[in-house]
C-alpha cells in the first residue's frame, strides 16, 4: 500500500510503463512496496563502504573543513583551534610510536570509511570519499608534484588505454581559506560495485589544496550533487549518478551509512531489508546543486518536539550536523560540562557527561539521533574531553545533515523529476 502527499502519477509515465521504475515524489511509501532482488541486474548496484584505517579524528578540523567545502572564510578562532589541536595530535605522536598514520582510533568513537572505485584499463583501484555535497568527480593524480602525495593512490591516465584527454577543459575548486585544487580532464572508465560508467569525466589534480594532502586515506571524491554544481569548465560534466541514470532501474541512490561499520550504497534499487516502516519523501531544492530539504523540527531528548521548518543539505561528505545557534544552544544546555570552546573551535565537554538523544523531522516522521553518535571524538587522543557532532550552522552560513545524521537513517536520494529525498527509519548501531 502506497500512502503519499501530492502524489502525481501522470497517464504520460504510465503509457510509456515507468510509473513502476519511479520512487513516489512526495509521502511515503510501507516496507515491501519495493521489489528487490539479491541477484542484482545490469541495472542496479550495491557496495560497500572499506575502513579508512588511517584517519584521525580531529573536531576542530571537522568544522574547519566544513568552511572551506562551502567557500567560506574560517573565522580567525577556528584557524586558531585547528593549530592548536594539530599541534597536541604532533605532541601526542612524538609521545607514542611516532607515527601519525599509527595513531590508534579509541574503539568507543566512530570510524571513518571510503568506497573502492576502479578506473581505467586495466583497472586502477582508488579508495574515494561519495559525496552528496559537491558534484565533481576528482582523484590524485600522475600529474600531481610527488610533495603533494602523502601516501595517497594516484589514477595515471597514461597507463590506460580508454583514457582520453577532454581538451581544452579544465577544473578547479576554491575553498575558504584561498587554497584549491585543480586540474585537467579525462574521460575513462569508472566502476563501483559492479556499476560501469564508461566515458565518465575524471578531473585529475595537478594541485591539491593542503586540507586534503594530510589525509592520506582519501584518493579523491565522487561528486553526488547535481550537475550544474560541477566546475569543469568551458563545459561543465555530468556527475557519475547522472551519467549512470539512464541505465539504472530506477533513478535513485541510497545511503545505508553506519555508526563503527561500514555502510552501503545501492544505485537503481531500495533494498527493503535495509529499513523498517515506511520511507518518508520531501522536496529537494536542488539550487544551485546540493539535496537541500526542509526539515520540520526537532526534539531535545525526551523534550517535546519543536515544529519548525529548518532547510538543510543531506551531505554524505560533511562529518558533523550544522543547525542553527538557538538549537545547538538548547542541545548543549542538557550536556553537563559542554562550552562553546573557542581553543576547540566548537562545542566540547567531559566526555564521561551523559548527552541527550537528539530527533528531527521528515515531514510527519521522526528520526533520532542517538546520543552516542553525538560524541564525534575526544579533542584529542586520549583526552577526557569531548568534541561535539552537533555544532552551529551561524558562520557556515547553511545548515548540513551530515554523517552524524545520516548514520542514524536510510536515506533516498531520488533523482526524478521533481527529485526528492526520503528517509526512513532502520536498526541503529549502539
Amino acid at each position: 500500500m502506497v500512502t503519499v502527499t501530492n502524489l502525481v502519477l501522470t497517464a504520460a509515465l504510465a503509457a510509456l510503463g515507468l510509473a513502476s521504475a519511479l520512487p513516489p515524489k512526495i509521502g511515503t511509501i510501507r516496507t515491501g512496496d519495493e521489489k528487490n532482488s539479491p541477484n542484482l541486474g545490469s541495472g542496479r548496484a550495491s557496495f560497500k563502504q572499506v575502513r579508512g584505517s588511517r584517519y584521525r579524528f580531529n573536531g576542530a578540523r571537522a568544522v574547519y573543513k566544513t568552511y572551506l567545502k562551502y567557500g567560506v572564510p574560517a573565522p580567525e578562532d577556528l584557524v586558531k583551534a585547528v593549530a592548536h589541536t594539530d599541534a597536541l595530535y604532533s605532541a601526542e605522536v612524538k609521545r607514542g610510536t611516532g607515527s601519525a598514520a599509527a595513531v590508534p582510533i579509541n574503539a568507543d568513537f566512530d570510524i571513518a570509511y571510503v568506497t573502492p572505485v576502479t578506473l581505467g584499463t586495466p583497472p586502477q583501484t582508488l579508495q574515494l570519499d561519495f559525496d552528496s555535497g559537491s558534484s565533481d568527480l576528482w582523484v590524485f593524480s600522475s600529474h600531481l608534484p610527488t610533495s603533494q602525495i602523502r601516501g595517497q593512490q594516484i589514477y595515471a591516465p597514461n597507463k590506460s588505454s580508454t583514457a582520453k584527454l577532454l581538451d581544452g577543459h579544465s577544473w578547479s575548486i576554491t575553498y575558504g581559506d584561498g587554497s584549491g585544487s585543480r586540474g585537467n580532464v579525462y574521460t575513462d572508465n569508472v566502476t563501483v560495485g559492479g556499476l560501469t560508467v564508461g566515458s565518465q569525466a575524471i578531473e585529475c589534480a595537478q594541485q591539491v589544496s593542503s586540507s586534503f594532502t594530510t589525509e592520506d586515506h582519501i584518493d579523491g571524491l565522487v561528486g553526488l550533487g547535481f550537475s550544474t554544481l560541477n566546475t569543469v569548465s568551458p563545459k561543465s560534466q555530468l556527475t557519475f549518478f547522472d551519467n549512470a541514470k539512464s541505465n539504472l532501474d530506477s533513478p535513485v541512490f541510497t545511503a545505508d551509512l553506519k555508526y563503527k561499520q561500514a555502510g552501503t550504497y545501492d544505485f537503481g534499487f531500495i533494498d527493503e531489508a535495509k529499513y523498517t516502516g515506511e520511507i518518508t519523501y520531501v522536496p529537494v531544492n536542488s539550487d544551485p546543486g546540493y539535496w537541500t530539504f526542509p526539515s520540520s523540527g526537532y526534539a531535545v531528548g525526551s523534550g517535546n518536539f519543536t515544529a519548525s521548518s529548518i532547510s538543510g543539505i543531506a551531505d554524505t561528505g560533511t562529518s558533523l550536523v550544522y543547525l542553527p545557534t538557538a538549537i545547538v544552544t538548547a542541545y548543549y544546555r542538557q550536556v553537563q560540562g559542554a562550552t562553546n570552546s573557542r581553543s576547540y573551535g566548537g562545542y566540547v565537554f567531559p566526555c564521561a557527561s551523559t548527552l541527550p538523544t537528539f530527533t528531527f523531522g521528515v515531514g510527519a516522521a521522526r528520526f533520532t539521533i542517538p546520543a552516542a553518535y553525538l560524541n564525534y571524538a575526544p579533542v584529542t587522543p586520549g583526552s577526557a574531553t569531548c568534541f561535539g557532532g552537533l555544532q552551529s550552522s551561524s558562520g557556515v552560513g547553511i545548515n548540513i545533515w551530515g554523517d552524524v545524521a545520516l548514520k542514524a537513517a536510510f536515506v533516498v536520494f531520488n533523482g526524478g523529476n521533481p527529485p526528492t529525498i526520503g528517509w526512513a527509519a532502520k536498526p541503529l548501531a549502539k
